[in-house]
């Protein structure tokens, strides 16, 4: 299994959301974030707001899926201009229902 955070637009979010329900995706987690990339904010006149609005969108999927997960995300946040996000993928050792306590996804 594998662990996929993708960092995307606030204003991408319900699209990458809605492209994963599309592909079989369902479980997904939304957290509103804030932070900087390589371009370390943006400046607009006198003003540098080196802290931006984002959204972090994170699932686990199995390996075999991985593949496509990354380019359902990519596909739908991608605008083409600085700032598009940034997608982490990390292994999960195990997974656990708490109401079940059943293993795996």
């Amino acid at each position: 299994m594998k662990m996929i955070r993708a960092i995307v637009r606030p204003e991408k979010v319900d699209r990458v959301a809605d492209a994963l329900e599309e592909a079989g995706f369902v479980a997904l987690t939304k957290l509103d974030v804030f932070g900087r990339g390589k371009q370390k904010g943006i400046r607009v006149g006198e003003m540098v707001y080196d802290s931006l609005s984002k959204t972090m969108l994170m699932i686990v999927v199995d390996d075999d899926r991985l593949q496509e997960a990354v380019r359902v995300i990519e596909e739908s946040a991608r605008t083409g201009n600085i700032g598009d996000g940034k997608i982490f993928v990390t292994p999960v050792e195990e997974a656990h229902t708490i109401r079940t306590g059943a293993r795996g996804l």
